[in-house]
């Protein structure tokens, strides 16, 4: 089953983002990590890349620079992009910006850093971050899912940093 959590947990997910969940279960048996695939990130956008265009999102479909979505953060002289971040996948209109994530979601504290670019992002207000729900490295097994799903409550229930997004979605596939 596809796991997902919407926060501030006070407010009800908006459709848009239950619509991106949906996307995740219409696919599940492709890219369920509960079923012992262990496909990379760039693998599971893959598989859910037309569902996600359908929804009016732009996807990476390619490393290649040109498929690369860039999402702009500064601006110099002349209104020229300064500084952007990459995004998995972006709504423009909803403002989502999507990141899938694998392996490397808690070991390398890859979520993190997904937060980090998505609070810098222009246009952005709404995160969702896809990972795993079982990670499987050599002979040991994390539940990534629930790791971020508390770290994400934490910075919540502390309510010692104030986020300029209207909401995100974790969720675990």
């Amino acid at each position: 089953m596809i796991e997902w959590k919407y926060y501030p947990s006070n407010n009800k997910i908006p459709d848009s983002l239950l619509d991106t969940v949906k996307v995740f279960e219409n696919h599940e048996t492709e890219i369920s990590s509960s079923d012992g695939h262990s496909l990379g990130s760039n693998d599971v956008l893959t598989e859910i890349t037309r569902s996600l265009q359908a929804l009016g999102y732009q996807v990476e479909v390619s490393k290649a620079k040109e498929d690369k979505i860039k999402v702009p953060v500064t601006y110099k002289e002349r209104g020229e992009v300064d500084l952007a971040f990459e995004a998995d996948a972006y709504h423009c209109e909803n403002k989502i910006v999507l990141e899938v994530e694998a392996g490397r979601a808690v070991s390398n504290n890859q979520f993190l850093k997904d937060l980090f670019q998505a609070c810098m992002m222009e246009n952005v207000e709404y995160l969702c971050i896809a990972v795993r729900k079982i990670y499987v490295y050599g002979k040991s097994k994390s539940k990534d899912y629930k790791k971020v799903i508390s770290f994400i409550d934490a910075l919540y229930m502390s309510n010692r940093i104030k986020l300029p997004l209207k909401g995100i979605l974790i969720v675990g596939y």
